[in-house]
């Protein structure tokens, strides 16, 4: 019989979000009219830069070692499925999860639970693009663990770091607290080298029962970040392993420019 695995082969991707605040127009963002396109659909995975934001994300996971990629994604979303079944891939096994409705991310997981099944399996966001370091400290490891990001390495403004989560440690680097959207006061006491989570975890089977049990949000909604909070709560311990960003990070029109000059340049092989 074979043993455990020594690393993590297999990632979820989160694209399942309505895209609000890329739906909402935003005063002289430069968009193309194909982009205007992806962000009046709410698609931010789909958001053109010559290829799709989440090509860019798939390659660096295949440059991880990541060889199987799930995407969530709702009933309505088949013009990802077509373009993803049919554009060519030689490094990447892909497949898709379908969440009914959009129930937040703890519930995205757990529509994946079949998928997933024992193995470890890194989760991430469709609009966010992580370093390849944290890709591949991810990748080779298989217990549950998440980067805890410098809060001024990752490029982006204390509002928008506001909306993240600030994370508290214990002696040994695990995970004892998030505090899920703090705001820009707490994240500027929290000082320069705070840790932050930035929505991307190495996940097991344990996290089911969690994602299934952790109370509705204000917004009606499963939260990720707080499942893993119950998770931590039940005594499954997550390691917090310091990282620096930056994070490119993709969640309104404004952000457009900015992704496209961080994108410049990058090719794509899946």
């Amino acid at each position: 019989m074979a043993g455990p695995p020594d690393r993590t082969t297999r990632a979820l991707i989160l694209a399942r979000g309505l895209g609000t605040r890329m739906r909402a127009g935003v005063a002289g963002a430069p968009l193309d009219a194909a982009q205007v396109a992806a962000a009046d659909a709410g698609l931010k995975a789909m958001m053109p830069f010559g290829r799709p934001f989440l090509d860019f994300v798939l390659h660096s996971l295949a440059d991880a070692g990541i060889a199987e990629v799930a995407l969530v994604l709702g009933p309505e979303h088949d013009r990802v499925r077509e373009y993803y079944r049919s554009v060519p891939k030689r490094r990447i096994g892909l497949s898709f999860v379908e969440q009914a409705l959009p129930l937040g991310t703890a519930d995205a997981v757990l529509s994946a639970r079949e998928w997933a099944g024992p193995a470890p399996f890194i989760v991430l966001n469709a609009d966010n693009l992580y370093p390849d370091k944290v890709l591949a400290r991810l990748a080779a490891g298989t217990t549950p663990a998440l980067p805890g990001f410098e809060r001024d390495s990752l490029g982006l403004s204390l509002e928008r770091i506001g909306s993240f989560a600030l994370l508290e440690t214990g002696e040994l680097g695990t995970l004892t607290r998030i505090h899920e959207k703090p705001g820009v006061e707490a994240m500027r006491l929290a000082g320069p080298h705070a840790q932050i989570s930035m929505n991307i975890w190495r996940l097991d089977d344990r996290m089911f029962p969690p994602c299934q049990d952790v109370p509705l949000s204000p917004r009606g909604e499963r939260e990720l970040p707080q499942a893993v909070g119950l998770a931590v709560e039940r005594g499954i311990p997550f390691e917090v392993f310091p990282a620096r960003g930056p994070v490119v990070d993709l969640s309104s029109r404004a952000d457009v420019a900015a992704v496209a000059r961080a994108l410049e340049g990058r090719r794509v092989v899946l």
